[in-house]
C-alpha cells in the first residue's frame, strides 16, 4: 500500500546557503525519529553523496551509469539507482558531474518538466519511503523545475550573514512560476544557516525575512558549528559523527519543526 509520503526539495539559487548540509543532516535526523527516508542528491557538485560515502566510491558511482544522471537522460524507474547508506532507513540516489549538462537533456524531452516526478512515481507508490529530500542546484532553470515538481514542499536555506538573502527575491518568482504548473507545490519555510548569534547579521536577516507575506521562518536555527566540518570531511553527517555536537541538537530541532509544519499545512 502506497504511503502518505512527502517529497521535499532544498533550494536556493544563492550558492553556500548550507542546502546541501542541511538537507544530508535533516534526512538523518528525521530516520532517528523512526523514519524511512530516501536522498536525492540533484547537484554535479556530488557533495550530497558525499556526506554518506567516502570520495573514491562517490566518483566511481559518477563515473559508472547507476546515478541520477542516467535515470533521467534515459527516463528510467529511478528505484534501481537506489544505494543503501551505512544507516538504517536512509537511502540515497547519487549523482555525477554529467549532471551539469542535463538542461540539455532536458530540452529534447516531451514534458521535460516533469521527467523527474515520472521516473519517481515506482518509488512513491512502493511505500518504502516516508519522506524523500531532494538536494536541488544552486541555480534556477529546467532541471530545478523538474525537481520543483516532482516535490510537494520547497526548505530554502538562507545563509545569515550580508549576501545571504541575495537572490531570494528571484528565488520566490521562481517558485511562483513552477507553481502554474505543480499548484499543490508549497514553502514550507526558509532556515537560518550559518548563524553567529554575535553578529548583526543574524537579527537583520531574521526582521527581512518575515516581513515577507505568508512565508514561514522556522523557528530552530543553525548555528555555525566547526564540527560540522569534520562530520563532512569523514563523509558522515553531524549526528553521526558527534552526537553531542551543538548542531546535532539544532538539525534534530528543525528536523522535529519540519515535520509538524508538514502535518499543519498537510
Amino acid at each position: 500500500m502506497e504511503k502518505k509520503l512527502k517529497t521535499i526539495a532544498f533550494a536556493n539559487n544563492k550558492g553556500g546557503s548550507g542546502k546541501t548540509t542541511t538537507c544530508a543532516n535533516i534526512g538523518y535526523s528525521l530516520t532517528a525519529r523512526g523514519k524511512k527516508v530516501l536522498l536525492i542528491d540533484g547537484d554535479m557538485q556530488l557533495n550530497l553523496s558525499l556526506s554518506f560515502f567516502a570520495e573514491d566510491e562517490v566518483l566511481s558511482f559518477a563515473a559508472g551509469e547507476k546515478n541520477l544522471y542516467y535515470a533521467v537522460k534515459n527516463q528510467k524507474d529511478l528505484s534501481d539507482y537506489i544505494l543503501h547508506t551505512a544507516y538504517p532507513n536512509l537511502d540515497l540516489v547519487p549523482s555525477s558531474t554529467l549532471m551539469s549538462g542535463i538542461e540539455y537533456e532536458l530540452f529534447t524531452k516531451w514534458q521535460r518538466e516533469f521527467i523527474l516526478k515520472n521516473i519517481l512515481k515506482p518509488v512513491k507508490e512502493s511505500g518504502n519511503y516516508d519522506y524523500i529530500l531532494i538536494d536541488a542546484p544552486p541555480t534556477l532553470g529546467g532541471w530545478v523545475m523538474n525537481i520543483l515538481c516532482a516535490s510537494d514542499f520547497v526548505v530554502m536555506p538562507v545563509e545569515a550573514s550580508p549576501w545571504g538573502l541575495f537572490g531570494v527575491a528571484n528565488m520566490f518568482e521562481f517558485l511562483e512560476d513552477v507553481k502554474k504548473i505543480n499548484e499543490s507545490l508549497q514553502l514550507l519555510g526558509i532556515a537560518v544557516t550559518k548563524v553567529d548569534v554575535r553578529k548583526n547579521y543574524y537579527k537583520q536577516t531574521l526582521e527581512i525575512l518575515k516581513q515577507e507575506e505568508n512565508v514561514h521562518v522556522f523557528e530552530h536555527i543553525i548555528r555555525v558549528d566547526s564540527e560540522v566540518e569534520w562530520a563532512q570531511d569523514s563523509s558522515k553527517p553531524i549526528m553521526a559523527h558527534k552526537k553531542s555536537a551543538r548542531s546535532a541538537g539544532e538539525y534534530m530541532e528543525l528536523a522535529k519543526e519540519m515535520e509538524e509544519n508538514v502535518r499543519r499545512i498537510g
